[in-house]
């Protein structure tokens, strides 16, 4: 644990650009025999359940299918009943006279990552049960996978409790059939026969055979349906976007570069594979946009159709670029990856957490198991392909999530049950159903950490958010002054989402905001409708901060016309009010992003303490170091730049 440290302080200079995580205390790594593993499969053994499918369904077999005709998945959800116990149920409406779900009871998606779960758990452990749960789930999504036809290689997503394939659901998911074309159910199926292929290769030839055809299978559908447009570009909002990620998105590519960098590891002679793994990591490389000061600060942007919103679920495009880095040797697909972990998760730590999705503004301030694992999952994985310390340092602050380091106070994941809640809330009430989705991504979470002993002691030692002040939102409708017009758009465009109401200010309008606090960054949040421009005056005090000149970009690829985007002003606010002036055209405001120059978050527990501070300065910042803290920087690229207590001001990186 965290020894404690002396209060007394001494100055020590933070560069700009510099993401600083300080310690109190040595943290001695705790060896993995002497603490209980964090991982507990009782809950996702619990979700398992068999299921015979009928015999002779077209296009869809398995491993072995007449002789273990038996297939095992898990449950989609699973609802929260007195006592602590739990209640397994399938997705949409059930028909009491079928028994069928609208939906369905099992899907792929879960399927596919439950699978690597245990795959990972047996790797780890050397679980026979486990072994034998990976190799049973396996023939599960190879049998929800299309084998011939025109779709081979495509998935169809649902199946009901009698082993009825669903291939279209209600509500309608696309594409529809959901064997008929690319989707996130054939993405997360190339990442379990990828990883199941590598962990079965040795111990079980016939049956590592056998997924080596399937996900042939799947690489042959990726290549037709989408790396056929490898190296088009589109416009999106302005923005150039590669045009071939799986259904537009870097986040659904990223789960299948998983699969196919764990398949090039393994066999490093297949260039089929390999070629399809660098072209799909190229594309999400590309999606990487924004710095410390811009949205979207770095982030890997998830989906090709709108520049406007980033999504914590799926959020591993960090990781698959890392896992791809490292299988192809190509140390160019570390850069937005490593950008992404020390510049954006920074950003999102210190302004609450994994929130469900940022629109830009943080609007959705739910948070699921999905979000904060993808978070850890992709800091691990730049930490082990760059070597540094600080990735790891962050992944266990984020890692605290699942330990009580939230809005709530409240543990999100049970080691004595194996139980990872659905949800915080935005009001801090946890959601305590516990089906497939968050019971895969809390012990995913827990598996990386029962592989790092030393990063697990500091997760689950600093459990208590004590101080958090980092990026939020002015609503435009709060102005204590103004002569414009506020009004109520639509909150979703097609592409983003309005925070509220908005503000609309004519040539010659004015408005003035209170900040509540001097020296912060200002960000307004403007709707630019395609061609349209305006030109605003941005002054704090006396002092001018910004000039602001907005051209609504070409729609592009993007669903609607017109782009709802944060736009960097050139200086801090120097007082707590704000001013704008309209000088040209209409200036229709959502609001303001506002945040310190340093922003920071404190953990602390009984022990010890973790400080993280993230600096989106130009110049040099000085802050207070504890005396015997241990204290590291790290630059916009998390290479260390001086570890221990300094005077000496760092240079601005």
């Amino acid at each position: 644990m965290f020894s404690h440290a002396r209060r007394s302080a001494r100055a020590l200079a933070l560069a700009g650009a510099a993401a600083l995580a300080l310690t109190l205390g040595a943290v001695a790594p705790v060896a993995a025999h002497e603490r209980a593993p964090l991982t507990n499969l009782a809950h996702l053994d619990f979700l398992l359940d068999e299921v015979t499918p009928p015999p002779g369904v077209a296009g869809h077999t398995t491993y072995r299918l007449e002789q273990e005709p038996t297939l095992v998945m898990p449950w989609t959800y699973a609802d929260a009943r007195a006592g602590g116990t739990f209640e397994r149920i399938g997705g949409g409406s059930l028909d009491p006279v079928t028994g069928h779900w609208s939906q369905g009871a099992f899907n792929a998606d879960d399927v596919t990552r439950a699978a690597v779960v245990y795959i990972r758990h047996w790797q780890q452990t050397g679980e026979e049960s486990s072994r034998d749960s990976a190799y049973e789930l396996l023939r599960a999504v190879a049998y929800l996978q299309t084998a011939d036809g025109p779709d081979a290689g495509n998935v169809v997503l649902w199946m009901q409790p009698d082993g009825t394939l669903n291939p279209s659901a209600e509500p309608v998911e696309l594409p529809d059939p959901s064997d008929s074309g690319p989707s996130y159910w054939l993405a997360r199926t190339i990442w379990a026969l990828g990883e199941g292929f590598a962990a079965f290769e040795r111990t079980d030839p016939a049956f590592a055979d056998f997924l080596e055809q399937r996900l042939a299978l799947s690489v042959d559908a990726l290549n037709r349906q989408v790396l056929e447009r490898y190296g088009a570009w589109a416009e999106s909002d302005g923005l150039r976007v590669p045009e071939w990620l799986i259904v537009n998105g870097a986040d659904a590519s990223a789960e299948a570069v998983l699969g196919l960098a764990a398949r090039v590891q393994a066999e490093p002679r297949d260039r089929t594979t390999a070629d399809a793994l660098r072209k799909l990591a190229r594309g999400i490389a590309a999606m990487g946009a924004g710095d410390r000061r811009a949205w979207p600060y770095g982030a890997i942007l998830p989906w090709a159709e709108s520049r406007s919103m980033w999504h914590a679920w799926g959020g591993q495009a960090p990781a698959a670029l890392a896992e791809a880095a490292v299988a192809l040797r190509d140390r160019s697909l570390l850069k937005p990856a490593a950008r992404d972990a020390a510049v954006f998760t920074p950003t999102l730590l210190t302004a609450g957490g994994p929130d469900n999705a940022w629109m830009p503004t943080p609007t959705e301030r739910v948070q699921i198991a999905y979000g904060a694992d993808s978070r850890v999952q992709s800091l691990l994985a730049v930490a082990d392909a760059t070597r540094s310390e600080g990735f790891e340092q962050l992944a266990a602050m984020q890692a605290a999530w699942f330990f009580g380091a939230n809005r709530s106070g409240a543990d999100m994941y049970d080691p004595a049950t194996g139980v990872t809640y659905d949800g915080l809330e935005a009001d801090g009430r946890v959601n305590r159903n516990s089906g497939a989705e968050s019971t895969i991504h809390g012990l995913l979470t827990m598996l990386a950490l029962d592989e790092r002993p030393d990063v697990a002691e500091r997760a689950t030692g600093v459990t208590t958010v004590a101080d958090r002040d980092g990026l939020r939102m002015v609503e435009a409708e709060d102005a204590v002054a103004t002569d414009g017009v506020v009004s109520a758009p639509t909150a979703w465009t097609g592409e983003s989402l309005w925070s509220g109401r908005a503000l609309t200010l004519a040539r010659g309008g004015h408005a003035v905001f209170d900040l509540g606090a001097e020296r912060l960054l200002v960000e307004p949040v403007v709707w630019a409708d395609e061609g349209e421009r305006s030109t605003s005056s941005w002054r704090s005090g006396r002092w001018s901060i910004g000039t602001l000149r907005v051209t609504g970009p070409e729609q592009g690829i993007s669903p609607t016309p017109g782009v709802l985007l944060p736009w960097s002003l050139r200086d801090p606010a120097g007082r707590d009010e704000v001013r704008v002036d309209v000088t040209r055209g209409e200036l229709m405001l959502d609001g303001l992003l506002v945040r310190p120059l340093v922003s920071h978050l404190t953990l602390t527990g009984e022990d010890g303490m973790m400080r993280l501070l993230h600096s989106a300065a130009d110049t040099p910042q000085r802050i207070d170091a504890p005396r015997g803290s241990r204290v590291a920087i790290y630059d916009s690229g998390g290479i260390g730049c001086a570890v221990t207590p300094s005077r000496r001001e760092a240079s601005p990186s």
